[in-house]
């Protein structure tokens, strides 16, 4: 299993022939069956400065000579485990209360971290809009210099894609301040910026970003195990698997025939005659459309179990024009992640994506990430999830935008609210709940109204401000020949009556339900946007 781990790793980051291919298999056989480990060793991202997950056991794994007795300590704990058969090794430090004091963790004779405090990690994952740095968004200049924040501490994950499970992945985690935070996730930067101004506890970031990435490839096979209209990737994936049945027997037929060949091979060598073709390895990942899991391999599954607070994640412009097939994705990447960390529901917080690209004259929308952005919404049903509406703060022209202030801090407001006690506070826009037809009109209800609703106006990072003069937009509705018009709302309480004199006896509305909904503005009277809804199905 570790040699053929090895040998697709190496296989992966490789343009190699077959001939190749099977000597590094037989290489990686004779490392894996030769090896000595000696000292125990740690996974590649336990480093000096590192954050401890507080109130929950806190696994320390790693590997060791097979017999040798390994002894973790930390603070005034002292827990000792012995390797086994092959090697590995885990002990789990009782769950620990915050701590700002730096202590050093100690494994074995040889091996000391330093620094290490405890409080709460957070996974930041997606592609190139989590992955942005603090040193490219607005007011970069500014916001460096004020982020001396020792106990805000980030690693940074190197971009790995491979076939296989992957068992370590290395980085160094880093204390914020003016001379490092140029380098973080810029949503995680501000994320953990809201949470310690308000919490004062450390906040550990992992950054685990890959740009331009599909959903698929950070799913776990478990999640799409999980989702039964997934099932036709679920069987892909099993099939390049040797831990499954299917995976097992397709490996096994490789050996043998590899095998096989080894030995006709050394005998045309010895007659000085050209070996004949190797035989085929079982298929691989990359063969699968999308090549799903294979990010989650390289840089999510070398992770578990290091104990987490949660996730936030930012991804979807790369699966656009996806509606019912993106949820169906959402659940397992959310379900799988939870099942192979064994945390239970932990939180999973996520960004409905920005506007982007030119606004759309259709008032049936549905252009574009539209389908995506009512996905995310709707992925909302699933337990201990929460959502950043950003279709305020992005930018017709920039895939990528500078406005990361709001997304991070909109992500906070849910985990101040759910994970930290914040109850008296509003941490989401209205959120469509249902509608009612009255006539010729249909009145659309909303969940999260806060203190009332309100058309508001936003402008770059300064705060969304009451529009007096204004009057709604990108209402638009539809009678049963479903042909849409551009409508009146108002606002009437917590809800909103929307009609059209063009449109009698409606039976659906849409909402901000296009690429660019430029000059969406419903918002909350804490100033947070409505998301994009539609309540049709068509």
């Amino acid at each position: 299993m570790k040699a053929a781990i090895l040998a697709g790793s190496l296989i992966k980051r490789s343009r190699i022939t077959k001939l190749q291919i099977t000597i590094t298999l037989g290489i990686a056989a004779l490392v894996s069956a030769g090896s000595v480990v000696a000292a125990p060793r740690l996974p590649g991202f336990f480093t000096d400065n590192m954050v401890f997950q507080r109130n929950v056991p806190v696994p320390i794994w790693g590997w060791a000579d097979p017999g040798e007795t390994v002894t973790v300590k930390y603070d005034s704990q002292v827990v000792s485990t012995t390797a086994d058969s092959n090697g590995e090794w885990q002990v789990r430090l009782a769950p620990m209360e915050a701590s700002e004091r730096g202590k050093p963790l100690f494994v074995g004779p040889n091996v000391k971290l330093s620094n290490i405090v405890v409080g709460d990690v957070w996974l930041c994952a997606g592609p190139s809009n989590m992955e942005m740095r603090l040193g490219h968004v607005q007011n970069a200049e500014n916001e460096i210099a004020g982020a001396n924040f020792p106990l805000i501490r980030q690693i940074e994950l190197p971009t790995i894609s491979v076939n296989l499970p992957q068992p370590t992945i290395v980085g160094s985690w880093l204390p914020s301040s003016p001379s490092t935070a140029a380098g973080f996730t810029a949503v995680g930067y501000f994320f953990a910026r809201t949470l310690y101004l308000d919490q004062h506890v450390p906040i550990g970031l992992i950054n685990a970003c890959y740009i331009a990435t599909k959903i698929e490839r950070w799913i776990a096979p478990e999640g799409f195990r999980m989702v039964p209209s997934l099932s036709q990737i679920a069987d892909s994936v099993d099939a390049t698997l040797p831990t499954t049945a299917r995976g097992h027997i397709a490996y096994q037929a490789a050996v043998d025939e590899m095998a096989k060949w080894v030995w006709v091979a050394k005998e045309a060598l010895r007659d000085h005659r050209i070996p004949p073709e190797p035989p085929q390895l079982p298929p691989t990942i990359a063969a699968v459309p999308e090549i799903p899991t294979t990010i989650y391999n390289g840089m999510i599954h070398p992770l578990v179990p290091f104990a987490i607070r949660g996730v936030i994640w930012y991804q979807g412009e790369s699966n656009s024009t996806e509606g019912d097939s993106y949820f169906h994705k959402m659940q397992a990447l959310i379900a799988g992640w939870r099942k192979i960390w064994n945390q239970g529901d932990f939180p999973f917080y996520f960004v409905q994506i920005a506007n982007y690209g030119q606004p759309s004259t259709d008032p049936a929308g549905d252009d574009g990430w539209a389908p995506v952005r009512d996905a995310q919404r709707r992925s909302l049903v699933i337990k201990n999830t929460g959502m950043a509406v950003t279709i305020d703060v992005g930018d017709s022209g920039d895939l990528h935008p500078k406005n990361k202030q709001d997304v991070g801090a909109r992500l906070a407001l849910w985990a101040l609210a759910r994970d930290y006690g914040k109850t008296n506070i509003v941490f989401s826009g209205p959120l469509y709940r249902g509608l009612n037809v009255e006539g010729n009109a249909i009145r659309v209800y909303f969940d999260s109204v806060g203190s009332g609703l309100i058309v508001g106006k936003k402008s770059g990072l300064l705060p969304t401000v009451k529009d007096d003069g204004g009057r709604l937009q990108r209402f638009a509705i539809a009678a049963a020949d479903k042909r849409w018009r551009w409508a009146e709302a108002n606002i009437d309480g917590a809800s909103v009556v929307v009609s059209s004199p063009e449109v009698v006896n409606p039976v659906a509305v849409r909402y901000a339900y296009s690429m660019n909904p430029e000059g969406a503005n419903l918002y909350n009277q804490e100033g947070l946007p409505a998301s994009p809804f539609r309540t049709d199905d068509w």
